[in-house]
């Protein structure tokens, strides 16, 4: 790992090969959106001999599931009918469908008593998505902003380093590289495992970001203190790889504990946080990839300016 710099271009590699069949499945199939973004079905149920204390929510979405309503979304809560506490279940799903939807409210409310006793559907009706489409331009501009927020304040941070502009730019490169893989990802474990993009998502995906930029941040920063004390005729390539080395451990250790936390939750968090954790884990290790293997990366192929190499022409014979 002493010369990681100098295989720059098999981690440049390593990133497309990463983005390209995400991006492929992202053209093809798109994003597979949940609920939150494609609206449904809200039901109210009343459970007239249980107590909201013996009801689960994993076993509720396990019935909706096994009928047809994947990624339910259960809140329990009480009720008083005609003075008496009664447990009580908003579910809201995806939109009723098929032939015979009457017959799908049947299903699930016979599957519903077959395992808590008599259960009654108070109402069902047809509810928009809680995430609109302005929502999500709104987010995306917000991110924007950030970007730009971001690109000033790296470039007023790191203004004591030469071209301090550039290290504002390949963050955002990093940053661009780990929205294309989460993206990517998501795309593929849709098509595979029904992964649906959900409020979650966004959540997950706005963090990413946060991390991303975080991260490169805490590599540039060992880069331009080793540029202060820079030994004459010293290489900046060797500047940057010294920097990655030096900082390797503590990136390493630091991503560490946050997937051992984020593995557990996977593990034992339950399907409700299933498809944020699976993101946050993608993220994470992207992030952390990008930031030491992107990112400074970039900072020496813009300060060689080895983009004039790569399309001459080699000398003729």
């Amino acid at each position: 790992m002493k010369h990681i710099v100098k295989h720059r271009y098999i981690w440049f590699l390593i990133s497309i090969l990463l983005i390209v069949p995400g991006a492929i499945f992202y053209g093809n199939y798109g994003l597979r959106t949940g609920i939150d973004f494609a609206g449904g079905a809200l039901w109210d149920l009343h459970f007239t001999e249980q107590q909201i204390s013996t009801l689960n929510t994993e076993e509720i979405r396990t019935i909706f599931a096994e009928n047809g309503f994947e990624g339910a979304q259960v809140q329990l809560s009480s009720v008083k009918v005609s003075g008496t506490e009664v447990a009580s279940a908003v579910v809201r799903t995806k939109a009723l469908s098929g032939t015979n939807p009457e017959q799908q409210q049947r299903d699930i409310i016979a599957a519903l008593t077959a395992k808590y006793g008599e259960v009654r559907r108070e109402s069902l009706q047809s509810v928009g998505p809680t995430v609109s489409g302005e929502a999500t331009r709104s987010a995306a501009i917000a991110v924007l902003g950030a970007c730009v927020a971001i690109l000033v304040y790296l470039t007023i941070a790191f203004r004591k380093a030469p071209n301090p502009f550039r290290y504002g730019v390949c963050a955002l490169l990093a940053m661009l590289h780990d929205v294309l893989v989460v993206l990517g990802f998501a795309a593929i474990l849709g098509v595979v495992m029904g992964l649906e993009v959900d409020a979650y998502f966004l959540t997950a995906l706005l963090t990413v970001i946060s991390f991303s930029v975080h991260d490169t941040i805490v590599v540039f920063d060992r880069i331009r203190e080793n540029l202060i004390h820079r030994k004459a005729g010293e290489q900046f390539e060797d500047i940057v790889n010294h920097s990655i080395v030096q900082t390797l451990p503590r990136s390493i250790n630091t991503q560490l504990t946050s997937v051992f936390t984020l593995l557990a939750l996977l593990l034992f968090g339950g399907a409700t946080i299933q498809n944020l954790v699976i993101i946050l884990l993608i993220g994470l290790l992207s992030g952390t990839y990008s930031s030491i293997f992107n990112a400074a990366q970039l900072l020496v192929v813009w300060e060689n300016r080895e983009w004039n190499n790569w399309f001459r022409r080699a000398p003729t014979a």
